[in-house]
């Protein structure tokens, strides 16, 4: 007896990933960034620019922990930094647990999208016991919200612009989903041919 496979139908998980738990491949998930307040707008209209180098190589530093995105920048006063809250698709995740380990910074060279400190971790150089991830592609992040700034009238005109920035995506036709900065990747269904969006909730072929 064969069976055909004819469609789908996906349930949203809503359910938050705490620090101490691995993020799964292909999954989104909510995490922070801090910066210093004058580069907000030009992340916010622009994307995020990976840094050079740090403790996981080039990329965009990010926590799903707060506290530790409150931290940065390092040496700036609180009323001079806001954090912004994220979504982050983490893509193909690497987990780096300890001092001079062999991916360390070449996470990305052998095929991972995003690299996972977890808490508590043996690497001598956070003494916060903080989780920490770094994402290869700025693409994988988009800014929800401003999670911290000490001053209501600039959260307030933040939180305008990212609403601004955020709607420009339009909706995409298919889902009829908001789709952000980036359009929604779309393909042709192994079936029916009919093309389809990867964030479709249902989809079921014409027989």
């Amino acid at each position: 007896m064969s069976i055909t496979f004819s469609g789908w139908e996906a349930v949203k998980d809503r359910k938050n990933l705490s620090a101490n738990e691995e993020p799964k491949k292909g999954h989104c998930y909510m995490m922070y960034h801090g910066t210093h307040l004058q580069n907000a707008k030009t992340i916010i209209s622009r994307g995020f620019q990976p840094s050079k180098d740090g403790l996981l190589g080039p990329g965009v530093y990010v926590s799903r922990n707060i506290e530790k995105a409150k931290c940065y920048p390092l040496t700036v006063d609180k009323k001079d930094k806001v954090v912004f809250k994220l979504q982050v698709r983490v893509g193909k995740v690497k987990k780096i647990n300890c001092d001079n380990h062999p991916m360390q910074k070449t996470w990305h060279q052998n095929g991972f999208d995003c690299a996972w400190v977890p808490p508590n971790s043996s690497i001598s150089s956070i003494r916060s016991g903080r989780e920490e991830d770094c994402v290869w592609d700025p693409s994988r992040i988009s800014i929800v919200d401003v999670a911290c700034c000490v001053d209501p009238a600039t959260r307030k005109e933040l939180r305008r612009l990212i609403q601004h920035n955020n709607r420009s995506g339009g909706e995409c036709d298919l889902c009829h989903e908001e789709s952000d900065c980036n359009p929604h990747p779309v393909q042709s269904c192994w079936q029916c041919g009919k093309t389809i969006c990867a964030f479709q909730q249902k989809h079921h072929c014409k027989h």
